[in-house]
């Protein structure tokens, strides 16, 4: 026999996912969420335990099951989530964890499990007026292609990253540095992404956006219309002309229908762009780091000549200012009808101070999206399309974690969750590379049975907290905070 051998007949193997690591005493696996503990494959994170009744501020104490003094199990206060409770692979076995609790009165099933999932990705939005990248430009980190530049929405922009054509279609470097950066971001972790022909964005979860090193402070009030509908009163007798500079909608308070309400005086001002409806301008810039989301650093470039016919004067005043308030000027029209910077007087001073109120912190979302289908579901049921049906007709409930999930219209069970409502560390990968994040599917005892659940593999909660499951034994509880019931 080779020294080879001898070494790999001295491992067990983990079945916990396709990869089937050969896992030596006292080591953990390539995905470093499954441990050989004394010639047993353990789950190196303990199962989490949700406990809504307990004074906020995070972790209560850790323990092993052994410990567990029942003190806080009963009724709806507790949720066994799928954190730590090991994966159902190979997947016609129950899910680790079939747990029957009480809720007023009413006998409720949670089937709890760590999915892996290939078909899974985030949807990242960036709170910004900044340009990080054109539609459809795709987005990287260290080099490897990981997702695209999707839409603009209002004061934000968006990124999709992830998916099965990147965690498995492409190369391998590209799918290992995809799982990566999936995970670092639903962890809540920093990310620098790089987008092509733009910016460079260091993302995080529930934090401002850093663009090219510049740390965003606010997101836009509204667009430059929106700006001059919201405002113009304030301006109103202060200020003979407002232009609120936007990369989409650039607004001019004497042409706006909202100036016009309040008999504002034409002042012959023009604006380069093309003209929507009065006052609004698309166009009068590229996209850009600039003033409201444009290239431009000076704004006195998006204006044509004045035009003395339609109102234009020698100290006519105007103010210029961005959807965030970060930027604004005030100048005043000199003899050849020229605007002249000026010193802004303090009596606008408080205008623009209220664009800068009005606008809400910048912050990156990070959404964990997925695919809970293929054969997870037989974890739950011997008849899994049932449990589909279940879900569709909102008669059986999805979680991760704890947190509310979006299920998505149309068939399967497409799912989308806020990783900032769910505990620390909630998702781990497997080398497939793939994520795994956790799922609970909650609904009535009776209902389960009707679907083909695995009704023998029920179990209390006090029987779990006593005697673990498949994966060890080891426990922990926290203060359901995340989802405003701490």
């Amino acid at each position: 026999m080779t020294e080879k051998r001898r070494q790999t007949e001295e491992k067990i193997r983990c079945d916990a996912c396709p990869v089937m690591c050969y896992i030596a005493e006292g080591k953990v696996g390539a995905c470093d969420r499954y441990a050989n503990e004394n010639g047993r494959i353990v789950r190196c994170d303990p199962l989490t335990i949700l406990h809504r009744r307990v004074e906020q501020g995070g972790e209560i104490r850790p323990f092993m099951a052994t410990e567990w003094d029942g003190q806080m199990v009963g009724g709806d206060d507790v949720f066994v989530s799928g954190v730590g409770s090991g994966t159902t692979y190979p997947d016609y076995k129950p899910a680790p964890f079939i747990v029957s609790r009480e809720v007023e009165g009413a006998d409720f099933i949670t089937v709890v499990t760590e999915a892996i999932f290939s078909y899974c990705g985030v949807k990242v939005k960036i709170d910004t007026d900044r340009h990080l990248g054109h539609e459809a430009a795709t987005v990287r980190a260290e080099g490897e292609a990981i997702g695209h530049v999707t839409t603009s929405e209002y004061g934000s922009q968006m990124l999709s990253l992830g998916g099965v054509e990147h965690l498995t279609g492409g190369s391998k470097a590209e799918g290992r540095v995809t799982c990566d950066a999936l995970l670092k971001l639903c962890n809540r972790e920093a990310v620098e992404l790089t987008i092509d022909d733009g910016a460079t964005v260091e993302v995080q979860a529930g934090q401002p956006p850093v663009v090219d090193g510049h740390r965003e402070e606010r997101m836009r009030v509204g667009c430059g219309s929106a700006t001059i509908g919201m405002f113009a009163s304030q301006w109103h007798g202060l200020v003979d002309e407002v232009v609120v500079v936007d990369d989409h909608i650039t607004g001019v308070v004497s042409e706006h229908q909202a100036g016009k309400v309040l008999d504002w005086p034409d002042t012959g001002i023009r604006i380069k762009g093309r003209r929507s409806t009065p006052g609004r301008y698309f166009q009068v810039a590229q996209p850009g780091r600039g003033w409201g989301g444009t290239d431009i650093e000076d704004p006195l470039t998006i204006l044509n000549p004045w035009l003395a016919k339609k109102g234009a004067r020698p100290g006519l005043t105007m103010l210029m200012v961005s959807t965030t308030g970060e930027q604004y000027g005030y100048y005043v029209l000199d003899d050849n009808l020229e605007p002249q910077p000026a010193p802004l007087p303090d009596t606008l001073k408080p205008s623009v101070d209220l664009i800068a109120e009005n606008c809400e912190p910048a912050l990156c979302t990070v959404m964990f999206q997925a695919g809970a289908g293929g054969s997870l579901r037989s974890g739950v049921t011997k008849n899994p399309v049932q449990l589909t049906r279940s879900v569709q007709a909102l008669k059986t409930h999805v979680t991760c974690g704890g947190a509310p999930v979006f299920v998505w219209p149309g068939g399967g069970i497409t799912l989308m969750v806020d990783v900032t409502k769910m505990p620390d560390g909630s998702f781990g990968h497997v080398p497939t590379p793939a994520l795994v994040a956790p799922l609970e599917f909650t609904l009535e005892r009776e209902h389960y049975r009707a679907l083909g659940g695995h009704d023998a593999q029920v179990r209390s909660v006090a029987d779990v907290l006593a005697t673990g499951g498949e994966y060890g034994g080891a426990v922990r509880a926290v203060s359901d905070t995340r989802r405003g019931k701490g």
